[in-house]
């Protein structure tokens, strides 16, 4: 059990100073308050003169996206702006970049926003030196060899908000609205060889967002804890990261100016990504159907789905779920303790009980089950999960069927 000590009283001087950091963990972030200001040197160390802006259209409209501009252009870089990115991006979106890149002359990205500005960026970035289709570069097999890798453009990233972790991610999730199934869009080199974590530039992100990024980055680090996979690296990571949304995700939620609150959850995010390469789950699996079909918000969706799904990984995870509960301090040191938990989070912070409560009917439970199940993350989970059982599991979601912790 873990011993408290009172923390002395810091200035906001020591604490600013406290949150930063130089690390390379997977990649190159520079990552503390006011750290934006290094946005052009960034730019700048990867060879990038004409640098494309890829965010989304809210965005857009935000001071601080004319003030990134700003600071490229003040140091003497062409930078321009490209926000035709929708939430669950599309190939449309991709495509309109890679020709907005092409027809700027720009020579590398900034990848700006939540994980749709990221991950279109990143498609971008990857497209722009390819002559195949962009779903010829699916993550299946060896697809990624396909990759023209000369032709991709430099990446720095930033992201807005604390939930995706794709500033720290070797792929993009990208929508194909011919079957409206999810794709994984990946290549090694994807990873951005920059990333500016800098966490005012979440502060004031409305509460709901919060929350439902906050419980994005939980889905990740959970499910990558949870994966039957051999990685001691990824699962050590995984526990701290829980451990962050535990101590901070309820303080920045209610109060979204406090500035440690924001740092802390935008390592955690950071951190939940860079744990997932152990493996996600049926969250995952049963979260990316909704989305693609019926254009839920995917970090809240996981919130929803994540207590029935962890229910019915009960079997495999007792002896994982009391070591956890141990690090996490809560009062049972068991799978209930978890559970208890989850679940009194996502109440205090206002995430609904049930898939239905998003849009999600009845009907719909079959015909996402096999979805979910054709998808990526169902390898990861630690029971082996059917068609048949997805479409319970849909059911136990929209009908908030979730058996009684004991």
């Amino acid at each position: 059990m873990r011993e408290f000590v009172i923390k002395p009283v810091r200035s906001k001087e020591t604490l600013m100073a406290t949150l930063r950091g130089n690390w390379n963990y997977p990649t190159a972030v520079r990552f503390g308050p006011g750290r934006i200001a290094e946005l052009a040197d960034a730019c700048k160390s990867l060879g990038m003169k004409r640098p494309l802006l890829v965010t989304d259209a809210a965005l857009a409209k935000l001071p601080m996206i004319a003030t990134a501009a700003g600071i490229c252009q003040a140091a003497g870089l062409a930078c321009e702006v490209f926000s035709d990115v929708q939430a669950n991006p599309v190939e449309s979106n991709v495509t309109n970049g890679v020709n907005a890149y092409r027809r700027g002359a720009h020579d590398g990205v900034i990848a700006f926003g939540g994980g749709s500005a990221l991950d279109t960026g990143k498609a971008v970035a990857l497209m722009v030196g390819q002559t195949r289709p962009i779903w010829d570069f699916e993550d299946r097999e060896d697809w990624y060899t396909r990759v023209n890798v000369s032709g991709m453009a430099p990446t720095v990233a930033v992201p807005t908000t604390s939930g995706t972790g794709s500033e720290v991610g070797r792929a993009s999730v990208i929508t194909d609205v011919r079957d409206h199934i999810k794709k994984i869009i990946f290549h090694p080199k994807m990873l951005p060889a920059i990333v500016i974590a800098d966490p005012e530039l979440t502060l004031g992100l409305p509460a709901p967002v919060t929350a439902a990024v906050g419980m994005d980055a939980l889905s990740h680090n959970l499910e990558a804890y949870c994966s039957p996979s051999y990685h001691p690296l990824a699962e050590g990571i995984a526990l701290e990261g829980m451990r962050l949304v535990h101590d901070w995700l309820a303080t920045a939620v209610k109060d979204g100016s406090d500035i440690e609150a924001r740092s802390q959850m935008m390592a955690a995010s950071l951190m939940g990504a860079t744990a997932f390469q152990k493996g996600l789950g049926a969250m995952h699996s049963l979260s990316h159907p909704c989305s693609a079909n019926l254009n839920t918000h995917h970090g809240l969706t996981n919130a929803v789905v994540m207590p029935y799904v962890l229910s019915w990984n009960r079997p495999a995870l007792s002896e994982k779920m009391q070591r956890l509960a141990a690090y996490l301090n809560l009062r049972q040191h068991s799978f209930s303790g978890v559970l208890d938990w989850i679940v009194a989070l996502r109440k205090d912070i206002g995430v609904p009980d049930t898939l239905s409560e998003l849009g999600v009917k009845p009907e719909h439970a079959q015909a996402f089950a096999q979805q979910a199940f054709d998808d990526p993350s169902t390898g990861g989970n630690p029971i082996p999960v059917s068609v048949s059982d997805f479409a319970q599991l849909y059911r136990n979601c929209i009908e908030g069927r979730l058996p009684a912790s004991a």
